[in-house]
């Protein structure tokens, strides 16, 4: 039987829609929270990595860390592993993960003008219309977030993504259910020899990208009959080393029958290829002198250690309540909010983060102060930079230690 993909706009009321081609296929039906969970068993890692990578905007740190790439690399691969069974009605951003080269999926957009959305919200949440549409233009932009870090893509409801585009505000359930039942009926849907082994290629693909990203490594990967290529993006310095050290990783792969490296379109522009160290700390800098913090990001970047950056202590509030930095570099002297206000702050919303203060005005009374805290190191201002990254280390050593403890 075919796989029935559903991707839909927010307030679309389109679950009327999915319950009756639900019900009357008898297909079992797959959300986004679903394929998560199985990425979280096989993975063993927490849910929320997989919320984020489907979610959120990329992180800051994300050239550092690579990890929403690691957590879609986890979701395609259990999204494979989903799809190794048919009749399958699956919902939701995991969708765009299934490739073209699947044919028998029968891939639909469910969507609605925004002042037709911007109502119903009104109506179901009780707010204004003001911020109904807001919700609703803020619900898009996640969207369009996900699809064009998938295709480069600014528009989700893009035409080329889907086989049918259905306006909910236009077409009765009814009508848009035998619309999809005539489509399931064509040929082209029909499951073939080839669209289901495109599903085992896809599922070889998967396995590949987890554990080359699991080494560290985010390359393009495809897969056909066990002949796999290797696709490489960025440019590096050792290009032969690289591709050796990929070959040695994908030829352990079960059904692996040969390794084929190529350099892709982007390998010629001024990004250079780096395998990333995901011990690394998550650093964010928060300084308002920008020539120390210019000075400081680069040595930090030659330890891999490379990173964010506020320049005044009301931007790093912020930005720690849509990011999750490991470790905050803080000084004491910004102007509006000070260091030992922001460090008061960090240690009783985010009291995880590790802090290291980083000051050239500071007193005794102040590294007492901030010692009190919760802060993990005090320095001044210049540090020696080996001792400020071994520090950052033991930093991210006692967050890890400590959310461990924290599960238990």
């Amino acid at each position: 039987m075919s796989v029935i993909t559903i991707f839909t706009g927010d307030y679309c009321q389109s679950e009327p829609v999915i319950e009756k081609i639900a019900t009357h296929t008898g297909y079992a039906r797959i959300n986004d929270h679903d394929v998560i969970q199985l990425a979280s068993h096989i993975s063993h890692e927490s849910d929320k990595k997989f919320i984020q990578a489907l979610q959120s905007k990329v992180s800051v740190f994300n050239k550092f860390t690579h990890e929403k790439e690691r957590a879609v690399a986890w979701l395609r691969l259990a999204l494979a592993e989903k799809l190794a069974n048919d009749s399958l009605l699956i919902e939701g951003l995991c969708t765009h993960l299934i490739p073209r080269e699947i044919s028998h999926v029968l891939r639909i957009c469910l969507i609605s003008d925004t002042k037709y959305r911007s109502n119903y919200a009104m109506e179901l949440q009780k707010i204004s219309e003001k911020d109904a549409v807001n919700l609703v233009h803020r619900l898009d932009e996640e969207k369009a977030s996900w699809v064009y870090h998938l295709f480069r893509m600014k528009d989700p409801w893009d035409v080329s993504l889907y086989d049918i585009v259905v306006p909910t505000d236009k077409m009765t359930p009814d009508d848009i259910f035998a619309l999809i039942e005539k489509n399931l009926r064509l040929e082209v849907i029909k499951p073939t020899q080839s669209s289901q082994k495109a599903a085992q290629d896809f599922m070889l693909s998967s396995q590949i990208e987890v554990a080359l990203t699991k080494e560290g490594h985010t390359v393009g990967v495809s897969a056909r009959d066990g002949a796999v290529t290797l696709t490489i993006n960025k440019h590096v310095l050792m290009l032969s080393r690289l591709e050796e050290e990929l070959k040695s990783i994908v030829e352990k792969i079960n059904g692996v029958k040969s390794v084929e490296t190529r350099v892709g379109k982007g390998y010629h522009q001024t990004d250079i290829y780096r395998k990333y160290d995901f011990e690394a700390p998550k650093v964010l800098l928060v300084d308002d002198e920008r020539e120390f913090v210019q000075t400081l990001s680069e040595r930090l970047s030659y330890r891999e250690m490379g990173p964010a950056v506020a320049y005044d202590g009301e931007s790093a509030l912020s930005m720690i309540n849509d990011e999750d930095p490991d470790v905050m570099i803080l000084d004491l002297k910004m102007p509006g909010i000070d260091g030992i206000e922001v460090l008061r702050r960090v240690k009783q919303t985010k009291p995880e983060i590790e802090v290291i203060i980083l000051t050239g005005h500071g007193t005794e009374a102040d590294r007492k102060q901030c010692m009190e805290l919760g802060a993990f190191a005090y320095f001044h201002k210049p540090v020696n930079i080996d001792l400020l990254s071994q520090t950052l280390k033991q930093a991210k050593d006692k967050m890890r230690a400590n959310l461990q403890h924290s599960k238990k």
